[in-house]
């Protein structure tokens, strides 16, 4: 072969080589793996400002009012907006069926106004109780779901639903219920059944679903309202003693959120409920004893965020206290955050807690524990 044929030669294999014919041709590399998708459990606390120096930071009025979890219309977005940039709540809490705050990114904008970012919690646990059915469906109560479902059949459904939740802006659900369902009406379907057993694997799967899609749990009504004697918003309700709890009751708690439990990594709360408890309690309900706060971080070993429930709107706490008296008897009795439904009364209850004086250190210790489970800090 001449010169000039050997060169003409080897110029069309490179040629051949370049555009990808004849038998050279390289494979073309696999596309890459798409990236996981972005959300706040991505983060390391690593990634995060440290607590203490947020909370530092933050002007005493400021770290009482992230301590309020307050009721607002779902009627009225602006008026919510007003609301958190005059008060820097640490969270709203939307009740009722109305559905503005809900659609077309309105808490997107009751965001903007808050220096530190808003917890905005429903109950949404199904059945009777839920509050996205006008707009994304109807979703099963909890007795249902354990009758009709497996657990991991629960789980996919709270994950597709916390998708929803958190599509609206929603970021915490008081949701699911725990209650070991025995006499109270009030109850009823909304616990997954009257064997612990059963309540823990089911209300664990509800809310590892809720936890994959984003959304931060509540554990409730602890220390346990499903044998109650009665309904809390409508007056004082007793259950059995404490010894009986522990066999029954407290079982869920421990089981999911002590030390080791698969909810016990901070993404999923209590809401301590206005029970009286033979062996626990004395006069006040069990939302305002200090030993109902230290049997859920000393017995069962619970170190994440307490709320309170409704202390505005149920006669078990409103025919004996004031709503600021309810709010300063709670968090000094232990809870991190009360909450009211009844909305409005901000700027009053504020002004009382200033005046009652908190404890700093544990008021400190609280505020931490309301940010980390925001995400906001570690």
């Amino acid at each position: 072969m001449t010169v000039r044929k050997f060169c003409a030669a080897l110029l069309a294999a490179l040629v051949g080589v370049v555009l990808g014919a004849g038998p050279a041709a390289a494979t073309p590399a696999p596309p890459p793996p798409a990236p996981p998708p972005l959300t706040g459990e991505h983060l390391g606390p690593d990634r995060l400002p440290r607590c203490t120096d947020v909370v530092a930071a933050m002007s005493p009025r400021d770290r009482l009012a992230q301590r309020l979890m307050v009721g607002v219309e779902g009627t009225d977005p602006r008026s919510t907006a007003e609301n958190v940039r005059t008060t820097q709540v640490g969270g709203i809490f939307i009740g009722g069926n109305a559905t503005a705050l809900l659609t077309d990114q309105a808490l997107r904008g009751v965001q903007a106004m808050s220096r530190i970012p808003l917890a905005v919690a429903v109950d949404d646990e199904g059945g009777r109780v839920q509050r996205i059915d006008d707009l994304d469906g109807d979703m099963p109560s909890a007795r249902a779901m354990a009758r009709s479902r497996t657990p991991e059949q629960v789980r996919a459904l709270g994950e597709e639903r916390g998708r929803e939740q958190l599509a609206r802006g929603i970021t915490v659900n008081l949701a699911p219920t725990v209650d070991v369902t025995g006499r109270s009406a009030a109850i009823g379907d909304r616990s997954f059944g009257d064997d612990p057993e059963t309540v823990t694997d089911y209300a664990g799967a509800f809310a590892e679903g809720q936890r994959a899609a984003g959304v931060y749990t509540v554990l409730k009504h602890f220390p346990g309202h499903g044998r109650a004697d009665g309904d809390s918003h409508k007056g004082r309700v007793t259950t059995p003693a404490l010894d009986d709890m522990r066999a029954d009751d407290l079982r869920p708690y421990a089981t999911l959120l002590g030390p080791g439990g698969p909810l016990a990594d901070g993404r999923t709360g209590v809401l301590v409920g206005h029970l009286d408890v033979p062996g626990l309690t004395k006069d006040l309900p069990s939302s305002l004893t200090p030993e109902v706060y230290a049997l859920l971080r000393e017995e069962i070993g619970f170190d994440g965020l307490v709320l309170t429930d409704d202390l505005g709107a149920m006669d078990a706490v409103t025919d004996e206290f004031t709503l600021p008296e309810a709010v300063e008897t709670a968090l000094e009795a232990g809870a991190d955050m009360a909450l009211w439904s009844s909305g409005g009364r901000i700027t009053p209850v504020l002004d009382h807690l200033e005046r009652a004086g908190l404890d700093p250190a544990a008021n400190d210790a609280a505020v931490e524990r309301v940010l980390r489970a925001k995400r906001v800090c570690s």
